[in-house]
């Protein structure tokens, strides 16, 4: 009886047409995982980079706010006035080997943007009280530097007589406040929830 020659079995058409098939969904899937995985690195990165600006605002406010002037270097003159756009307030300034001086320090959200000047440095009462109103008539000509972009929001509260109260621009109501603390919330876009910041009011 004659045996049939042995011939090796390969792979059919249908048989490579699958495994290519297989391998394609994979490299699909593999695909989408790598994706996802560089847009929340690129997500993370982001919110980290925000986060991180934000803290250095904060803790140029805190600096700011430590100094700020008390009744016994400008007497019952307001020293700090805030609303949803603007916070302005005097500090004191006391420069290497030189006495004590006066600054008025503004931070505003304008177009997305936090922004914080200091005016001249002065000694002198009669000029602080015209660099007061230039600051609070937001007639000041000279841009701030901009610390943050892409806030679409600020809140401020004060802490009076242990109680958290909304600010006043009135000059004879808030030149009687005498805060202890201050909050400040921004709210950034594309964000749940504000970064807020809670800080005392003069040197402690």
């Amino acid at each position: 009886m004659m045996r049939r020659p042995h011939r090796s079995r390969g792979f059919t058409l249908i048989e490579l047409l699958v495994a290519i098939g297989i391998l394609a969904l994979v490299a699909v899937l593999g695909w989408r995982g790598l994706d996802s995985i560089l847009r929340s690195r690129v997500s993370l990165t982001q919110q980290m980079e925000h986060t991180r600006g934000i803290q250095l605002a904060f803790a140029q406010l805190q600096s700011d706010l430590e100094q700020l002037a008390g009744t016994a270097v400008i007497g019952t003159r307001q020293n700090l006035v805030a609303d949803n756009l603007r916070l302005i307030f005097v500090r004191t300034h006391a420069p290497d080997h030189g006495a004590t001086q006066l600054v008025v320090v503004s931070y505003r959200l304008r177009d997305g943007v936090l922004t914080r000047r200091e005016s001249a440095a002065t000694r002198d009462l009669v000029q602080l009280d015209a660099l007061w109103q230039v600051a609070t008539s937001d007639g000041d000509p000279v841009p701030g530097v901009a610390l943050h972009a892409g806030v679409a929001g600020m809140g401020v509260r004060l802490w009076v007589n242990g109680a958290w109260q909304a600010p006043t621009t009135s000059s004879s109501s808030a030149a009687r406040l005498d805060p202890a603390g201050l909050e400040m919330s921004l709210q950034l876009r594309d964000e749940p929830s504000p970064m807020v910041k809670v800080l005392l009011l003069g040197a402690t």
